[in-house]
């Protein structure tokens, strides 16, 4: 018998929430690996290629286009986290050389500025829009020449997505790109089309970072101009890292089945695969695999919960279960109805195995924070 059907004769008159089922099934169960060790000769060429790209970052130039260039490459085939040192150091320097009083003082085609403005901002640094007043006319707007070029109009609406209260001429940018980029998104002729027709569904500075460089890293592979160093990198990169999240996602999943919550509390959602997901949008690198363990397990179990105040708890209960959680004491959930005495001891359990973690890493005053924010 179910947990509900045990102490809750009154179910069939509670109010239940008609959630759609679970679509993931069982599928990453089959990924379930007690050994989380990546594949040495993977890690063995990515060091190699990892150790020329910071060649390629650090080597001096006088063609700060061609270095931001590499860096925007870097960053959208998901390779950043390999050298954020280098970036930063390389960005200020570029920002010290060439802007003065958040002035631009390159000259170049609406391209390449627009890359330099985009990449400069999304690396915390300041930099003005009024770069781009050189491409309007006598009238103030811009150029109708500029519909031409493509790419340059495409690298403009990227740019114009880091605006901040207050700057017209990005909101005038946003407004012009979009108005012609959405014609070019018909021309299936176009090399372009795709690119443009996906920017605007979904612009570079709204996007999922693994998502991003997943669709990046074709992209980049039809540029004629690639760095093959850097797209082999890329695509070695990004499967040994989706093979670490398959493994993750096998294991939370194999957690979640044994605990067997479908059944036990059938009135929440199942929606384990959705916050692994949601996690690995905020942390995807492989040093944060801890991380990557714990939010999972506490967002469903605050789901769970939140699915049992809005749709399935009494009053009396509610108050109860209230009252167990300030306490923060396991034996006081003695007092709950069966099904609330399952979802306690197991959000409990969720607090024991970060609190191990904790103690392991030094830093149990971490644990402070988490009672709080519970």
């Amino acid at each position: 018998m179910s947990t509900l059907s045990n102490s809750n004769p009154e179910t069939k008159q509670r109010n239940l929430a008609d959630y759609h089922p679970n679509i993931w099934g069982e599928y990453f169960i089959q990924y379930a690996s007690e050994s989380m060790e990546l594949d040495q000769n993977i890690v063995t060429q990515i060091d190699t290629l990892k150790s020329h790209v910071r060649n390629m970052l650090v080597a001096k130039s006088e063609k700060p286009f061609e270095k931001v260039k590499l860096i925007d490459s870097i960053c959208r085939l998901g390779l950043s986290y390999h050298f954020e040192k280098e970036i930063d150091e390389v960005l200020q320097h570029i920002h010290k050389s060439y802007v003065e009083n958040g002035e631009i003082i390159l000259e170049d085609n609406l391209f390449s500025l627009a890359v330099l403005f985009r990449v400069l901002r999304q690396h915390g640094f300041y930099v003005s829009p009024n770069v781009f007043t050189k491409f309007k006319d006598e009238q103030g707007n811009f150029n109708e020449t500029l519909i031409m070029d493509v790419e340059g109009m495409l690298s403009l609406y990227e740019a114009s997505h880091l605006i901040v209260h207050g700057e017209d001429i990005l909101e005038e940018a946003l407004a012009f790109t979009s108005t012609h980029l959405e014609f070019i998104a018909t021309e299936s002729s176009h090399s372009l089309a795709a690119q443009v027709k996906y920017a605007l569904r979904q612009a570079l500075h709204k996007s999922l970072p693994r998502l991003e460089a997943r669709r990046y890293i074709s992209i980049y592979e039809q540029d004629p101009s690639h760095d093959e160093i850097l797209l082999t990198f890329s695509k070695l990169d990004f499967n040994l890292l989706q093979s670490l999240h398959q493994k993750e996602f096998g294991n939370i999943s194999k957690w979640w089945k044994e605990l067997d919550f479908s059944s036990k509390l059938p009135y929440a959602r199942d929606r384990i695969v959705e916050c692994c997901f949601w996690t690995l949008t905020v942390y995807f690198e492989p040093q944060y695999s801890r991380a990557r363990k714990m939010l999972p397990k506490i967002n469903v179990m605050l789901s769970l919960i939140d699915d049992t105040y809005d749709s399935y708890g009494t009053i009396d209960e509610l108050e109860r279960f209230t009252e167990a959680i300030e306490r923060w004491d396991v034996i006081v959930s003695d007092d709950l109805p069966d099904y609330m005495k399952l979802l306690y001891k197991s959000f409990w359990n969720v607090y024991e195995e970060i609190e191990q973690a904790m103690i392991e890493e030094g830093r149990e005053y971490i644990l402070n924070y988490y009672k709080k924010e519970v």
